[in-house]
């Protein structure tokens, strides 16, 4: 076994959760996170566009009853792109839209109106609300 690293509660709860959601290990999970986070930004050369049509699009997720759900939220259109779980490939208008499908598929019995600015983070490492970027270019 190699070295250790301690973590709060909290933190360790997290990366036991991301671990069950990927069918890995916590220790897979701090090394990809290690990993992402070592590789240097790409230099802003002349991007194609599509590497600008790539900018565009910014990775999104939930945790609801217990099941993550993944999507692509579009800043241009405004539209989400469910990317996992049951209701992949499903594109909603909104992400009002896209979270009241979450909602109703995982809890029927449930009022399924949320604000989906609020119900989606970014999945990006910051695990910051989409509302963060609802009004930026």
């Amino acid at each position: 076994m190699g070295p250790t690293v301690e973590v709060d509660e909290q933190t360790y709860r997290s990366i036991e959760f991301a671990a069950r959601m990927g069918n890995t290990t916590a220790g897979e999970v701090v090394a990809r996170l290690v990993r992402s986070a070592s590789v240097p930004p790409s230099a802003p050369a002349a991007a194609s566009n599509e590497g600008a049509q790539k900018e565009r699009k910014v990775g999104v997720y939930v945790d609801y009853e217990g099941h993550r759900t993944r999507g692509s939220y579009d800043r241009d259109t405004k539209r989400i792109d469910i990317t996992s779980g049951p209701l992949a490939g499903q594109s909603f208008k909104t992400p009002t839209g896209a979270a009241r499908a979450v909602v109703a598929y995982y809890k029927p019995d449930v009022n399924p109106n949320r604000n989906g600015w609020s119900f989606w983070l970014l999945d990006d490492g910051s695990g910051g609300l989409l509302q963060t970027i609802r009004h930026s270019g």
